[in-house]
């Protein structure tokens, strides 16, 4: 009978669950989306790791080759590829110059993947020599900069190299990193022949290997760290072909899980708003109903019934969104995003999107209907102008909703990639949507009592706030979410291009110069002195090592917390007699100029805490193929917001005394030297091509860049919980429809005009929207300030203006939706609309 009356009722079609059903068909979409993509990412990532890694494993060293002996057991465990990276300058016949990022390659590579260029040739006659002159591919971006074609030559070191194709696709780029500069593809014969490498270059040396398919990569691994156990190199396999990439996509996955979920708890609050409204559009239903014998259990179970079955509507809409995502993103942003991606049907996250989606469902659609059952049939006639009855509904109502709330929750921490996380945003949440109660509780208090104003319009736009169906909880709640993300995403976009377009161009170098022989440093001044005779030179010794012990304990699996990108790779190294300019000793003491005796190392103050290190505790460094070890002898802080010459770790001379290195400077030029730079790194590339020359505002523009698209994707993916927050606010101005044509209508019988109730009506709009853009300003710019400073580890940088103007025209929405509802009531004529009231 229930199920009859549910499917008769549903006839008259879906008249108030328009909102319903788009809150939860895009809420659903967003779970089902977002994990679908993010599945097709790490899908994508284990299906192409052999390409990207470059073969099955790969033994990754700075600066020197792999012995013979380490060589020769590489090659007894399958084929054998070696390509060096570095960084180079390459300089045009027109005298410009660029930075590339050179890769020099053998006969063999690419063991897995295919190396694409434009014309399509064999690698072997596109890089072999030819009448003299080594070939080379090279990305497009270095045509452009040096403004040249194909069949151009360009400066390489020492020899001149024959540009014979354009690079299209590189297969094992992303295990290189982000680069500074174009990909220059040459032979290993090139590079040798072209006098880059020097002892201590900065040359990364990798060795990958194929091995046959039924040996296990990770055995290979281990076998060659027992083997060779001070080698010193990375070993990776392709499994964990790119472990920075796997982590920055679990973190990606994990932020946009988290927009889904505050997509859908938004969208929950619309599906509470329509949920009300519909029960009190129902009114009259219910009380017939129950005049006629229906107990309260039954009318329950039909609306209950017709919310379910809407429900499945709107989550098979939002499924059907979500299912299409992956491929709909593989077809428009393939060619933008070089990220290894497989798009497919995830039957199990679009499970755990449906079930979120009921869930919700459920959770927002008790509560309401459980009151109705419980409400006499008077109470359901005078609430057109009073309260009446209980506010709680029955207990098994309220044990039900406890009970799909607790359900809901362990969704949320089981389908979550990071658990802590979940549990961070449940708190949040939660504690947001108590903090958003509790500001409407009080607005609504303070209205009640506020003065007397003289105005009738003002006393009704007060009484409006805080009278029995109010707008103000369901408004404050969905207009200060909104506001609240719009805020936040604003002052983190501020933030970095705050840090990255203002503050460090104003005291960061206008140079760096790497790699610069021992033997070439002399001259080298005295060239940067004669070009820019007001610069300021910085000279240190440089060294590539890695930490491999911490207070005797393996690095490998080290509580490193968020210091852990010092364990993972290669990092700079200096050596001093005197304490690093701008520094501070914060703990422990600074060695005597000359110190001989126990190797003593100066380690930065922050990162030193994270580790859990103190003074005199011992680290073990490989550099070179060595293994070095140092004391600990004090802390200092760094500041590295300036981009000068800093280091996490800085030795006693004598810890690597006799040891080959390359001296690091920086220029600092005058401000407004545009020319003067460009034509310093011309003369710098014709005359010493062997050191590298990084303009540092070409690297800020890099990174500019990449922070931009950053930005741009946190923007496009909360645009998604911004369009439920609009959808749910419009929901809860309609679902106060029916009030406001009672309102309107009582106004116009005693006489009240349509300005006056137009001006009510917007003076209530505004009143709540303002304490509702209040409370979201002040909660985003919480929520910015948290993830800058915590998170991102920058400094937090505040937009007045932006803020100030994203609040307002949260405000406007608000007020032009309401008046959009309200202004069609303003004209209707009393006589005919109460006789249906």
């Amino acid at each position: 009978m229930s199920l009859r009356l549910a499917l008769r009722e549903l006839r008259g079609g879906l008249t108030g669950f328009r909102i319903f059903v788009a809150c939860l068909a895009l809420g659903v979409a967003a779970i089902a989306g977002i994990g679908s993509v993010a599945r097709g990412l790490n899908d994508g990532l284990s299906r192409e790791g052999r390409a990207i890694l470059g073969g099955d494993a790969s033994f990754s060293l700075v600066h020197r080759e792999a012995s013979p002996d380490e060589l020769l057991f590489l090659k007894g465990q399958g084929t054998v590829s070696t390509v060096a990276t570095l960084r180079s300058m390459v300089r045009a016949e027109s005298g410009e110059a660029a930075l590339a990022e050179l890769k020099a390659v053998d006969d063999v590579y690419p063991l897995a993947g295919s190396l694409v260029t434009n014309p399509p040739r064999p690698l072997a006659e596109l890089l072999g020599e030819r009448n003299g002159f080594y070939g080379a591919v090279v990305d497009s971006a270095m045509l452009g900069r040096l403004n040249i074609e194909p069949g151009a030559r360009i400066r390489l070191g020492s020899i001149d190299i024959e540009i014979r194709a354009e690079l299209s696709t590189e297969p094992d780029a992303l295990s290189d990193g982000i680069g500074l500069g174009p990909r220059v593809f040459v032979s290993r014969d090139a590079l040798a022949a072209s006098g880059l490498i020097t002892p201590g270059s900065l040359v990364r040396w990798n060795y990958r290997v194929a091995v046959p398919e039924d040996v296990d990569p990770d055995g290979v691994v281990e076998r060659a760290n027992e083997q060779f156990p001070q080698a010193g190199w990375r070993a990776r396999t392709r499994d964990n072909a790119s472990e920075r990439l796997t982590r920055n996509i679990a973190l990606f996955s994990q932020f946009l899980t988290l927009v889904g979920l505050t997509a859908l708890l938004v969208g929950g609050v619309g599906v509470a708003n329509s949920v009300s409204a519909y029960v009190e559009r129902k009114r009259e239903t219910i009380a017939v109903l129950k005049c006629m014998g229906a107990p309260g259990r039954q009318v329950f179970g039909i609306y209950l019934a017709q919310i379910l079955l809407i429900s499945v509507l709107g989550i098979t809409i939002g499924l059907l969104i979500g299912a299409a995502l992956p491929f709909v993103v593989d077809w428009a942003f393939a060619a933008f995003v070089p990220l290894p991606f497989e798009p497919g049907l995830e039957v199990g996250q679009l499970g755990i999107a449906a079930a979120f989606g009921l869930l919700v469902a459920m959770l927002f659609a008790v509560w309401p209907l459980g009151r109705a059952h419980e409400l006499p049939v008077s109470a359901l006639f005078r609430d057109h102008v009073a309260e009446g009855g209980s506010r709680w509904p029955k207990p098994l109502y309220i044990v039900l909703t406890g009970t799909i709330l607790v359900a809901l929750l362990v969704l949320t921490v089981a389908a979550s990639f990071d658990r802590r996380v979940a549990i961070a945003f449940l708190v949040a949440a939660a504690g947001t949507l108590a903090l958003l109660r509790v500001v409407a509780f009080g607005l609504a208090a303070l209205a009640r009592r506020a003065p007397r104003p003289r105005t009738a319009t003002a006393r009704l736009a007060l009484a409006n706030i805080h009278r029995p169906g109010a707008l103000t909880p369901s408004v404050v709640l969905s207009l200060g979410l909104g506001i609240a993300l719009l805020v936040t995403v604003t002052l983190i976009d501020s933030s970095i291009r705050h840090q990255l377009a203002s503050s460090l161009p104003e005291r960061a170098p206008s140079f760096f110069f790497i790699d610069i022989p021992n033997t070439d440093a002399p001259a080298f001044t005295a060239f940067l002195r004669d070009q820019a005779p007001k610069g300021e030179i910085t000279e240190v010794p440089m060294l590539r090592g890695r930490i491999t012990q911490l207070k005797g304990q393996s690095t490998e699996n080290y509580p490193a917390g968020e210091a852990e990108w010092v364990l993972r790779g290669d990092r700079g190294l200096t050596f001093s007699d005197t304490l690093p300019e701008g520094s501070q000793i914060t703990a422990g003491t600074w060695w005597d100029a000359g110190h001989t005796g126990d190797n003593l190392v100066s380690f930065e103050t922050d990162l030193g805490r994270e580790l859990g290190l103190q003074v005199g505790d011992t680290m073990v460094v490989n550099v070179l193929g060595r293994e070095i070890t140092a004391r600990i002898a004090n802390f200092r802080t760094v500041d590295w917001e300036n981009l000068g010459i800093n280091f996490v770790m800085v030795f006693s001379p004598n810890s690597f005394a006799g040891a080959p290195y390359q001296t690091l400077a920086t220029l600092t030029l005058a401000d407004g030297a545009e020319t003067a730079e460009r034509a310093l790194l011309r003369e710098a590339a014709a005359q010493f091509p062997n050191i590298i020359s990084v303009r540092v505002k070409d690297a800020l523009a890099t990174i500019a860049d990449l922070a931009g698209k950053l930005v741009l994707g946190i923007r496009a993916a909360s645009g998604i919980t911004i369009l439920a927050s609009v959808l749910v606010l419009a929901g809860a101005l309609a679902a106060g429809h029916r009030y406001r044509l009672y309102d309107a209508m009582i106004l116009k019988t005693l006489g009240g005009t349509r300005r006056q109730i137009l001006t009510a009506f917007t003076l209530e709009y505004l009143l709540i929207g303002a304490a509702s853009g209040l409370v979201g300003l002040l909660a985003g710019a919480l929520s910015a300030w948290v993830v800058v400073t915590r998170l991102m580890k920058m400094e937090f940088h505040a937009d007045p203006l932006a803020t100030g103007l994203v609040t307002l025209l949260a405000v406007v929405v608000t007020v032009a939706l309401g008046l959009a509802g309200t202004w069609r009531l303003a004209r209707l004529k009393p006589a005919r609309v109460l006789r249906d009231l």
